[in-house]
């Protein structure tokens, strides 16, 4: 499915808790909320409400699973919580010195962290509004954020190429993973084992959650990986900046199939690029948010099969050794 509702770039997506709605915000300045199974079957009243209030694109959107509240972020320095009962902001988080560029809220505790332009990552507390923790080190735009309920509580992903582990508590840096050579974009994390992906334009690379050891790298996307997402089934989505999708298999890296996205029909091929990419909570529905101002809805053939899509052992194989053999 296609949805055409957006006048801008759309660059982030969330889910409810609930999974019947989910949450559009674009360089347009507005974020939308649509009806999950009407927008998959594409009918006309799956648009819910269209909120304003943001100057600049909004590119960070989280729902609350304890408050009926969506919190997003913006180019435009502004953090909002908005109640969805009344559809109003009812609380602003006010201090990063410039674009917020990534949110998230902490899975256990009423937290909210952001991070920015201002390569800082901050953290909120929900309630009164005040910043509890500055999360300093980075020496760029934090591009990514991951929150678990076990230490390290908070990842951060940075366009400097590193990726630091923050010990929430005392809200000092524990661990700087600096494997990286480009951009760390992208940070997913599966919700069945306590490991994490972190994506950018040189590959993909598999970490232990607890201390940061480097499991694996899942190499052969060679684009600007904007967006990871990861289902309970194991799959692992890539998307990037060229349109470019590929899905990998999360235990073993192989990477099992590769598409690209179809730019709307008037657009130029330039804007095929992927924003932010999102399983809903069943893992059976992708939805992608695009440079061609849409927002694409994809789901798994159900008559794929073994026989039909069969795994290609001899390349798999061929990738594996090329790869033991090389040195670092």
């Amino acid at each position: 499915t296609v949805i055409s509702s957006h006048l801008g770039w759309v660059r982030s997506v969330a889910f409810d808790p609930t999974n019947t709605l989910f949450a559009t915000g674009g360089g347009d300045r507005v974020i939308k909320i649509f009806d999950l199974a009407k927008a998959c079957v594409a009918s006309n009243d799956a648009l819910k409400i269209t909120l304003t209030g943001h100057i600049s694109p909004v590119r960070g959107l989280a729902f609350s699973e304890r408050h009926p509240y969506l919190f997003s972020g913006g180019e435009d320095k502004m953090v909002k919580c908005w109640d969805l009962e009344t559809n109003q902001v009812i609380r602003h988080y006010h201090g990063h010195l410039s674009g917020v560029f990534a949110l998230k809220l902490h899975p256990t505790l009423d937290l909210l962290v952001t991070g920015g332009r201002d390569a800082v990552a901050r953290v909120w507390d929900m309630r009164t509004k005040h910043q509890i923790h500055c999360l300093t080190g980075h020496d760029n735009t934090v591009g990514a954020i991951l929150t678990k309920g076990t230490d390290p509580q908070i990842i951060t992903g940075s366009y400097d190429s590193t990726i630091k582990l923050w010990d929430l508590a005392a809200g000092k840096c524990m661990t700087t993973l600096t494997h990286h050579k480009k951009s760390v974009r992208a940070l997913a994390q599966p919700s069945f084992e306590n490991t994490f992906i972190s994506g950018a334009a040189d590959n993909l690379k598999k970490w232990v959650g607890s201390d940061g050891r480097f499991v694996k790298n899942f190499t052969g996307h060679k684009a600007v990986i904007n967006a990871l997402a990861v289902n309970d089934d194991g799959v692992v989505l890539s998307a990037a900046d060229d349109g470019t999708m590929n899905f990998w298999d999360y235990g073993s890296g192989h990477c099992f199939q590769t598409s690209t996205t179809v730019a709307q029909p008037g657009s130029l091929d330039a804007e095929n690029g992927i924003f932010a990419a999102e399983f809903d909570l069943t893992g059976t529905r992708l939805i992608t948010c695009e440079a061609d101002k849409t927002i694409k809805i994809w789901k798994e053939e159900e008559r794929a099969s073994e026989l039909s899509h069969p795994v290609d052992m001899a390349s798999w194989r061929k990738k594996c050794i090329v790869e033991a053999k090389r040195r670092y």
